[in-house]
Order: C-alpha cells, then structure tokens, then sequence
C-alpha cells in the first residue's frame, strides 16, 4: 500500500486520486459514484460492505476512503477503527457519510481519527468542499461561538455555496412556470427570503438542477408545453445526484388524480396556485426548515473536527514544550547533583529532584501512547519483559510512598527459588505504568496496617494478580476501567484504571476485577502474552 505522509491536495488533483466507496445500498454508491464522476474522478471501486471494504484496501492502492456509517455487520464506525489500528492503512483519507444526528455518536467517530464528515442528503458541491478540506489539509477556519465560520470582511462570499456549504447563505428555490405572471409572483413571493432561480420550460429545469450548487426545493408548476412538471421529476429521478431533490407542486389543477400522480412520483407537497401567498409562505418555510437543520449539522460537525485538530494540535505542542522544559531541568539537577562541592545530603535531594522530573517526562509520553491507542494509531513493538523484576520495582517505590500508612506490601509467584522469572511479550515501559497504576491503587483502597500481595503466576498467558483488602464502592463497580470514572478520592481523575486496561490491551492483554463484600477483597488479573522460548532461535 502506498499513502501520503504530505497532503494529498500538494500532489495530486481530486480526479488524479483513487477513490472506494463504501455502501451496503446499490441506489447510495450509485449516488455517490455520481457526484464523483461530476468532479471529474473516474477511477473509483466500490463496496457494500466493510469485509470487502478491508479486502479492497489491503489489495489495492486506495487514496481516499467514503464509507456510510449505518451498514449490517460491519459498521462505518468499526471499519474506521480498523482501518485506523492498521498500521498500512492508518493515514488513508476517511469521509464518513451519515445522516446522524446525535452529538454523542459523532464524537465518538472524531474520537476515532475520521478526517471528515458529510451529511445526507448531499450533492457533487458539497462532497467536493468536503475532499477538498479532507485532503488539503488547509487552515481551520475561525468558529464563533455558535459553531459557525466567522463571517469573511465585507461579505463577500455571502452568498458563494460553491466555497463553502456550511456557511449558511439562503437556501437556493427554483421556480418553475410557463406563465410569466405566475412566474414573477412567486419569485417575488421569496425573494426576500431565499436565492430564487427561475425558469420557464422544464429541460431550462432540469439544466439548473444539474448545475453546481443545485438548487435546495422546486417549486414547480405541472401543466407546461412539451415537458411538464410530472416529467421534468421522473427526469430528475434518472439521475442518482438529483435523484433527492424535493419538489413542492403548485398547480391550477385540483383534481385528486393529479395529486395522487404527484405524490406518487414523491413529492413533498401539492397547493393550488389560488392558494393564499402568506399559507404557501408558510408551507414553503415549514419545509425549508428541515433543510437548514442539515446544513447545520454539515456546520456542527465541521467545527467539532476543527476543535477536535486544535485540542490535537494543543496537547501536542504542550506535550512537546514540557518535555523540553523537564529534560533541561533534568540535565541541570544531575550537574548539580554530581558537583563534588556539592554537600551529600543535597545530593541526594538532587537526585530525588532528578528522578522526579524524569517521571514527569515518563508521564507526557505515556500520555501520548493512551492517545494514539485511543484514535488506533498505536503500533506496539513486542520484546522480551522481564514483569517480575517490574514488579520488584513498583513494590519497593511502593513501601516508601505509603510507609507512614503501615502497610505491608510484597510480591508472589509460584516460580521455584532459583528459577529464572517467566518473561511477557510486550513493552516494558507500558508494562511498568500498567502495574504501577495498579500497585498504586490497591494501596490507596488498602485500610491503614493491612497487606497488599502482588503475585506473579507462570502461566500461559502471563497472569499477575493484585490483591487488598476492602471492597470497590458499589456505584462504581459497572465503570470501573471507565474513563474519569472516581469515587471518594480527592484529586482523583479516574484514569488510572482506564489507562491501565488500555494499556493491557495494547499489548494484546486484558484486566479483570473482582471484588467480594463477603471477604471484604479486591482482585485485578491482569493477562499479558508470555514468551515462548524457541529452541530454534537463538537469543529465544
């Protein structure tokens, strides 16, 4: 597979780009092919599902990814997250598709590393201004509190919907009747309100409504020479990229035949041209308001991934700046520290200082390995652990951090004395924050005096059990490797077992707890790949 480490957009031209499309309905690739095929692009595969989606993409050169999130079996959602975790697919342009509305569920799909988001019904305008964002990689536009783009000097691009679809500009009404006073009637009946096109003939319609932008609502007068209205929408309905457009027919005819035809060929409503202006006004408005919640969406979403890349950009930039700042402190500390005019017990204060701001540093970067886990963008390089000298550690540190609570804290295994210690196949500084998250929190939970026993089992996998007295708070027990979930614990973020379960997982492990009310105990078993000595292999 070859991808791009640069923006696609500094290279390559949209119709120059390698598209697959991902739909489990015929009708939707078909709509969404189309719209391509309007922008020029012609080398396009398609999908209906996500297993053929991952066979496609793991076989063929693929440079931009639009999939439907709602599909049987494997959703947009989990084809995304598998894309994202493998490591030959990982930075492949992702539009997601999707009518959904709830804010929850696209915050998941952002959390999940999509590169951007389209919103049904859509057409060729909108799809481009979405890949052309997707693959430029361009500035992020300004938000305003509302989550809309802040308004460009002089109002310029008021009403350009070919730049940008989320700006909100008036919804574009075609008007279409063979009568010029009607005509101008009902133009001048919207005007106000929207930008009207009109036109006097249906093919004149059906050239408007293939243009780019298209139209958002027909209004459309039935009974007009050589095409009327009813053709002009089987025409439309041809084509998958007009296939969608809304129609309101208004009509002299008020027979329920030409209702039924009408409504039939999908129309969103039929009014009588002797109805009263201010109803229609109303009728129209009513209608226009399901429009304009889409375009909000388009608008919501588009600033929730702009939020989304500052707080990236945020944390990656701070995360660059205090390691910076914490190896310059550590590089003076040590100097200091092993200045031999330097009085010993100073020294030592040093030292502690020293090995403090190397634990911060420790910190940020494991803050960026939970992050990457997070978006699926976390590759783990698995080498021989060695978990009970870890674990040795963690307990030592331990017995000095919770001595004046009296604890007694040791470490288990069933291994005979004398025995080399079975090893794990992971990470060794994951393995490290893993148990001493755990270690950490079984002695806070640990009621003043009592044991804590870590115990080291050679099996296949790798398990090690953390065991203190006293039990997990009920309210807590069904969330207790949820992310932030805490209880009774000032200063607490509840993400030490979050972390830690997410670190057990990435090194293709897990983390279980038990905790008993009758005998008053928590248990976390944690399971982690063992090594298998090889014979074959030398150094296994």
């Amino acid at each position: 597979m070859v991808h791009y480490e640069t923006p696609l957009y500094n290279r390559m031209k949209l119709h120059e780009l390698t598209y697959l499309v991902v739909d489990d309905l015929e009708l939707m690739r078909a709509v969404t092919v189309n719209q391509l095929r309007a922008l020029g692009c012609e080398k396009i595969r398609v999908a209906r599902n996500g297993a053929s989606a991952l066979e496609i993409l793991r076989n063929n050169n693929i440079d931009v990814l639009l999939c439907d999130w709602n599909m049987p079996g494997m959703s947009g959602l989990d084809l995304l997250k598998t894309v994202r975790a493998d490591p030959d697919l990982a930075k492949l342009p992702f539009l997601m598709i999707t009518a959904e509305a709830e804010r929850t569920r696209i915050e998941e799909v952002i959390n999940a590393g999509v590169s951007g988001l389209l919103v049904k019904p859509y057409n060729a305008g909108n799809l481009k201004s979405r890949l052309d964002k997707v693959l430029a990689g361009q500035p992020r536009q300004t938000r305003t509190t509302a989550g809309l783009a802040a308004p460009v000097a002089g109002g310029a691009q008021k009403f350009n919907r070919r730049a940008t679809d989320t700006a909100l500009a008036p919804p574009r009404i075609l008007v279409v009747d063979d009568y010029p006073v009607s005509l101008k009637l009902l133009a001048h009946l919207f005007k106000d309100d929207y930008q009207v096109l009109t036109a006097s003939d249906g093919p004149s319609a059906l050239a408007l409504c293939r243009a780019d932008p298209m139209p958002d609502l027909l209004l459309m007068d039935v009974k007009m020479p050589g095409m009327d209205g009813f053709e002009v929408v089987r025409r439309l309905q041809e084509h998958p990229e007009t296939a969608q457009l809304p129609v309101i027919f208004v009509t002299g005819d008020t027979d329920d035949e030409s209702r039924r035809l009408g409504m039939e060929l999908g129309a969103v409503d039929f009014v009588s041209k002797t109805t009263d202006p201010k109803a229609l006004r109303a009728r129209v408005r009513n209608f226009v308001k399901f429009i304009d919640l889409r375009r909000q969406l388009q608008a919501d979403f588009d600033a929730m991934l702009d939020v989304n890349q500052v707080r990236q950009d945020a944390e990656n930039t701070t995360r660059h700046d205090i390691k910076g700042s914490m190896a310059g402190i550590v590089g003076m500390v040590h100097s200091l520290a092993e200045d031999s005019s330097m009085a010993s017990k100073h020294a030592t204060q040093l030292r502690l200082v020293e090995r403090t701001a190397q634990q911060v540093i420790e910190i940020v970067n494991l803050s960026g390995e939970i992050f990457k886990m997070e978006t699926g963008n976390f590759k783990l390089s698995a080498v021989p652990v060695n978990v009970g000298e870890i674990l040795h550690r963690i307990v030592d540190v331990s017995r000095d951090v919770f001595f004046d609570k009296g604890l007694t804290i040791e470490v288990d295994t069933d291994t005979p004395v004398g025995t080399e210690l079975p090893q794990a196949q992971g990470d060794a500084n994951l393995c490290y924050s893993l148990f001493q998250n755990l270690v950490k929190n079984a002695c806070e939970a640990a009621p003043p005096g009592e044991r804590v026993v870590v115990a080291l089992f050679d099996e296949n996998p790798l398990r090690v059990q953390i065991r203190n007295p006293g039990v997990v708070p009920t309210e807590l027990r069904e969330r207790f490797f949820d992310k932030f979930a805490s209880h009774g614990k000032d200063g607490g973020s509840g993400l030490g077992t979050y972390s830690a379960l997410m670190l057990a997982r990435a090194q293709h492990g897990n983390i279980q707890m038990v905790t008993s009310d009758e005998r008053n105990s928590t248990e976390l078993t944690v399971t982690l790949p063992r090594l298998i000595f090889d014979a074959a292999k030398p150094g296994l």
